[in-house]
């Protein structure tokens, strides 16, 4: 039922982060692989290499689920792969070795999955390129643990606590108070207490306790918790912040509370005593690289990508981090962020131990106070100044509320912040100018700053609002006017253009009617004349030819007609003659042309000319072929009763091939040419 509301809260925050569903369906899968690994059993087996586990029913339902096969993720979980030199020996695994293996591959996939999904949240939420990145976050830790029994857990989260208070010191106390001396304000240094020596005593690269618990996880031959506890009392024998059994029995300190397997932390929270007990079992969390190779080998997509290491092409034989040390680094790049970042701090305190309701316990209010620093913190606050800010911005921020500032400051940032705060009458209690800074020491007076900045901010929109909205209208009437002046001018053209062309074509009007009443008037008088020419040329003509005839008739004989009329078809007929004469068509066979006959009564006459020149042409003239000299010819001739006049050789054909009978032609007595049909049988 757990697994099943944790699957449905991991849904709705994909959907929540905008996860695509492929990788959402990928992390729900993921997710339940996880869960459902803690149901494998791991008992012994009889298989001849030893001890060896053999794996409930679940393993075949989780191999199924990550894309592998059974076998191999048995073998994974049940061998291990040992490289000397140039070998590979593969051993067997006892029940508790496989154990391990099974728990800690659970744990990988789960912080891998964790990592994962905090990438993809950040990638989906991260500011796009070319935007202003503005960060805003959260760091939410419920701080430190003190039970009754104290593991590895609480030791690296109390570490974790230790960082924190230690930024918190360097930015609220040790920083602030080193700023004012830098700024030349005049200063009481307030003490505070600086637990930099506890987070040396844990996080020393070289003789830290994480250095040390690493370097005795690493160390061949015997390592256990004893001999972890005996090189801790070794290391800190003299240090005020350890405590343990034999560190004060050696100051002959008896303390019955502290067992032999334990050593204490002076924190800045209290004293904490821990249990060396799973150190470093816990630090080491190993994962065998056989899993890797197995899980990188699932054809399950992301959790695939999740164990890039398992990938043979790329070997690597330097062992992977200890938990100590990765946490060390998260750590680290934590602190990094929160120093370049102005974080603000929210404490919570605890009111009671028993979590009831209305029940104030002031001794452990009083603690909890003292020992997160805010005594000193608050006296730091009143004694010194609440805001700070360069000049620059704060002058930028600020010269609104100032005649002389605004708009525009040509001096020295300093000196425009100082005539400023002299226009706005400030008290000069309340302020102190360092050498690159302003220190306001109320958050009255910069709340008053604010208020007179809001309202001055609200004149100035009021009056570039006032200042556009004229500028608009301005603008506005402006391009009117002119969209007025210029649909007047085009109006004005177009009737002035509307009018010309009226009148153009008034004028062409009567300019063409004009024209045409002249042209006209000319035309009469050139046709009147006209007509008295033809008239007289006419009547001349016909006077001329009465005295011509009258004259000369008596020279005239009686058939003188039919005589020229003779005289002329004569002349035609030779004209036509000579004419034939020299244009004669090729004398070609096959040229069939002819010139046409010139006039139509020659028309008869020349298609007898025609006939007679193709004769002329082909004159017969024998014997073409040789048929005289054939014996075929001669037997023919000589069994004919009559007198052949031509023949000819042809092929024989009968009624079985023969479509169609050949024609022939042949010659009567008259020589005309007639056409026959041979057939021969």
């Amino acid at each position: 039922m757990e697994t099943t509301e944790s699957l449905l809260d991991a849904a709705a925050v994909g959907d929540l982060v905008l996860l695509d569903p492929l990788s959402e369906a990928s992390l729900l899968r993921t997710l339940q692989e996880r869960f459902s690994r803690g149901d494998i059993y791991v008992g012994t087996g009889t298989r001849g290499r030893g001890e060896e586990q053999g794996l409930g029913s679940e393993l075949q339902e989780i191999s199924q689920l990550i894309g592998l096969d059974p076998s191999a993720l048995e073998q994974a979980l049940c061998t291990r792969t040992v490289k000397v030199r140039d070998e590979s020996v593969l051993t067997a695994l006892s029940v508790s070795q496989g154990y391990y293996g099974r728990d800690a591959l659970a744990k990988n996939i789960y912080s891998r999955l964790f990592d994962w999904l905090v990438n993809r949240i950040n990638t989906s939420i991260q500011v796009k390129p070319g935007k202003k990145r503005k960060v805003m976050g959260v760091l939410d830790i419920y701080g430190f643990e003190i039970f009754q029994d104290n593991g590895f857990e609480q030791f690296i989260i109390n570490y974790c606590n230790e960082k924190l208070q230690q930024i918190f010191i360097l930015m609220t106390l040790k920083e602030e108070q080193e700023e004012y001396v830098r700024e030349g304000i005049p200063w009481t240094p307030v003490e505070f207490f600086d637990n930099s020596i506890i987070c040396d005593l844990i996080e020393n690269s070289k003789v830290g306790i994480l250095a040390m618990l690493d370097e005795e996880c690493l160390r061949p031959g015997t390592v256990n918790e004893d001999t972890f506890i005996a090189k801790l009392n070794q290391v800190f024998a003299s240090h005020k912040r350890y405590e343990s059994k034999e560190t004060l029995n050696a100051k002959h300190v008896t303390d019955t509370s502290l067992p032999l397997r334990c050593f204490r932390i002076h924190h800045y929270a209290g004293k904490v005593t821990y249990n060396v007990t799973g150190f470093i079992e816990k630090n080491n969390d190993l994962l065998f690289r056989d899993l890797s190779q197995a899980m990188w080998a699932a054809r399950h997509t992301l959790l695939r990508s999740l164990f890039p290491e398992g990938d043979p092409q790329r070997p690597s034989l330097k062992l992977p981090p200890t938990t100590g040390t990765q946490f060390k680094a998260s750590v680290a790049t934590l602190m990094k962020n929160l120093y370049s970042k102005n974080p603000n701090y929210i404490r919570c305190i605890k009111p009671n131990d028993t979590k009831t309701a209305m029940l104030f316990t002031p001794e452990l209010v009083l603690a909890q106070v003292r020992y997160l620093g805010l005594m000193e913190n608050v006296r730091v606050r009143r004694v010194g100044y609440a805001f700070r800010q360069l000049y620059q911005p704060f002058l930028e921020r600020y010269k609104m509320l100032s005649r002389r500032t605004w708009p525009r400051w040509t001096g020295s940032d300093r000196e425009g912040t100082e005539v400023l705060l002299e226009d706005l009458k400030i008290p000069p209690e309340e302020l102190a100018y360092g050498h690159t800074k302003i220190f306001i020491r109320s958050p009255r007076t910069l709340f008053d700053l604010e208020k007179r900045r809001q309202q001055r901010v609200a004149e100035l929109v009021t009056l570039i609002q006032k200042l556009f909205r004229g500028w608009r209208c301005r603008m506005q009437y402006q391009l009117m006017r002119k969209s007025q002046i210029l649909i007047s001018a085009w109006f004005r053209g177009h009737a002035q253009r509307t009018k010309y062309k009226q009148m153009k074509r008034s004028a062409l009007l009567l300019q063409a009617y004009a024209r045409g009443w002249k042209s006209r008037r000319l035309l009469r008088e050139l046709k009147a004349q006209r007509r008295r020419h033809l008239a007289a040329s006419t009547i001349s003509a016909y006077w001329k030819g009465y005295q011509a005839r009258r004259i000369y008739r008596r020279y005239f004989r009686s058939d003188a007609r039919t005589r020229l009329s003779n005289f002329i078809y004569r002349r035609m007929v030779q004209k036509f003659l000579v004419g034939l004469q020299k244009n004669l068509p090729p004398m070609a066979v096959l040229d069939r042309t002819w010139p046409p006959a010139p006039y139509k009564f020659l028309s008869e006459a020349n298609q007898e000319l025609k006939g007679i020149f193709y004769r002329w042409k082909q004159p017969f003239r024998g014997e073409y072929l040789g048929l005289t000299q054939n014996p075929k010819y001669q037997k023919l001739q000589a069994v004919a009763k009559d007198k052949l006049v031509m023949a000819e050789a042809v092929q024989k054909v009968n009624r079985a091939n023969g479509k169609s009978p050949l024609p022939c032609h042949s010659l009567d007595a008259g020589q005309h040419l007639l056409p026959l049909l041979l057939m021969r049988a």
